[in-house]
C-alpha cells in the first residue's frame, strides 16, 4: 500500500501543476485584454480587472467597452471550448486507450458540420428557418452533433453493452457519411453560402457575447463535472475493462457517461464556435508526457490548458492581421498538425 507521505507527495504535485496552469492561464488572459486592432495598456487592463489604478493610468468609456463588450466575453468563450475539447479529448483517449482518439471521432463534429451546412445552403429557402437567423445554425449544429454522436453509440451497442471497437467502426463510418452529405450540399450552394459554410468550418470566437459564454456555461458545467468524477473508473480503465469490472467499475455506465457529456460539451461548443482541430488530439497527448497518465490530474489539466492554447490562438488570430481576424481553426491547425508530427517522431510510447 502506497505510504501517506507518497500520498501527500503526488497531491502536492497535482496543486502546484494545477495551480502553475491556473496561473499562467491568468496572465495570458492579462495580455490577450491588451492586444487587437484597438491596443490597450496594461496598467489600464489592470485597473479593469481588479479595480485599483495603476499610476496615471485611467479608461476611458470607449475603453471600458472593448475590454466588457468585445475582448472579455471572447476571451471567456475561447477559455471555454478549448478547456471542453481537451478534457473531453483526454477522457475519450482514455476511455478508448487509444492516442489517435479525438472528440470528432465519436461523430459530434461531422454531425454538427452536416446539419450547420444544410441549414446554410436550403435555411433561407424555408421561411421559419430563415427568421431564426443565428441562433438557428447554432442549435442545428448542436442537434447534428447529438443525433450523429447518438447513432454511433446505438450502432456500437449490443445486448446493453457498448464495444469500443465496433464505437471507433461506426465513428469513422458516419464521419465518411457525413463528409459526402456535406459535399452533397456543398454541390448545390451558391457562393455566399459556401462562404458561410467555409468560415464556420474554419472555427471562430470572434460572434461572442455574454449571452452565448452563459449558455455555454449552464450546458457545459454539468458534463464536464460528470467527466471529472470518473477519473478513478478511467485509471481502471487503462489495465483493460475485464479487469476495471472486477475491481467494482460499472465500466458500461463510465462509457455512457463519458461519451453523453464529451457530446453534450463539444456540441455546444462545436454550435458556437464552428469545428476547432486539434485541441483535442494535442493537449491530452502534451500532458501525458509531462505529467503522466493519472486521469485525477490530467483531466482538471486538460481543460487548464486547453484553455491556454485556445486563447493563445485567439489572440494570435485578431493581431497577426489586424484589424481583421483569421479564423481560430487555421493557428489550431498551424500550431498543432507540426507539433503532433513532433510528437510522432520523437516520442516511442505514451501510457493510457
Amino acid at each position: 500500500m502506497p505510504s501517506l507521505l507518497s500520498i501527500s507527495s503526488r497531491t502536492q504535485k497535482r496543486s502546484v501543476i494545477l495551480v502553475g496552469l491556473a496561473g499562467i492561464l491568468l496572465l495570458i488572459v492579462a495580455a490577450s485584454l491588451t492586444m487587437g486592432a484597438f491596443p490597450i495598456s496594461l496598467p489600464k487592463v489592470f485597473q479593469f480587472l481588479v479595480g485599483i489604478q495603476w499610476g496615471d493610468a485611467s479608461l476611458t468609456l470607449q475603453e471600458r467597452n472593448v475590454l466588457l463588450q468585445i475582448r472579455l466575453p471572447r476571451i471567456v468563450m475561447a477559455m471555454l471550448v478549448g478547456g471542453s475539447l481537451a478534457m473531453a479529448g483526454a477522457a475519450l483517449q482514455g476511455l478508448f486507450r487509444n492516442p489517435l482518439v479525438e472528440p470528432g471521432l465519436i461523430g459530434v463534429s461531422s454531425g454538427s458540420a452536416l446539419f450547420a451546412v444544410v441549414y446554410i445552403v436550403f435555411g433561407s429557402s424555408v421561411a421559419w428557418l430563415a427568421w431564426m437567423g443565428k441562433v438557428g445554425l447554432a442549435l442545428f449544429a448542436f442537434v447534428g452533433g447529438l443525433m450523429n454522436t447518438a447513432l454511433v453509440y446505438k450502432l456500437s451497442s449490443k445486448a446493453g453493452k457498448t464495444d469500443i471497437s465496433l464505437l471507433i467502426l461506426a465513428g469513422v463510418a458516419l464521419n465518411a457519411l457525413a463528409g459526402a452529405l456535406i459535399g452533397l450540399a456543398i454541390f448545390y450552394a451558391d457562393d455566399a453560402a459556401l462562404r458561410n459554410f467555409t468560415f464556420w468550418s474554419l472555427g471562430d470566437v470572434g460572434g461572442a457575447n455574454w449571452e452565448k459564454v452563459l449558455i455555454m456555461s449552464l450546458v457545459s458545467v454539468i458534463p464536464v463535472g460528470l467527466i471529472l468524477g470518473q477519473f478513478q473508473a478511467l485509471n481502471a480503465l487503462a489495465i483493460g475493462e475485464s479487469e476495471a469490472f472486477h475491481m467494482g467499475i460499472n465500466v458500461q455506465q463510465t462509457k455512457l457517461i463519458v461519451l453523453i457529456g464529451s457530446a453534450l460539451i463539444v456540441g455546444t461548443a462545436v454550435a458556437f464556435t464552428g469545428t476547432i482541430g486539434f485541441v483535442g488530439l494535442v493537449v491530452p497527448h502534451l500532458l501525458r508526457i509531462l505529467i503522466g497518465a493519472d486521469h485525477r490530474l490530467v483531466l482538471p489539466a486538460a481543460w487548464l490548458a486547453g484553455a491556454i492554447l485556445l486563447t493563445v490562438a485567439d489572440t494570435l488570430a485578431r493581431t497577426m492581421v489586424a484589424p481583421s481576424e483569421m479564423p481560430i481553426g487555421i493557428i489550431t491547425a498551424i500550431i498543432g498538425a507540426p507539433f503532433f508530427i513532433w510528437l510522432l517522431s520523437s516520442i516511442k510510447q505514451i501510457r493510457y
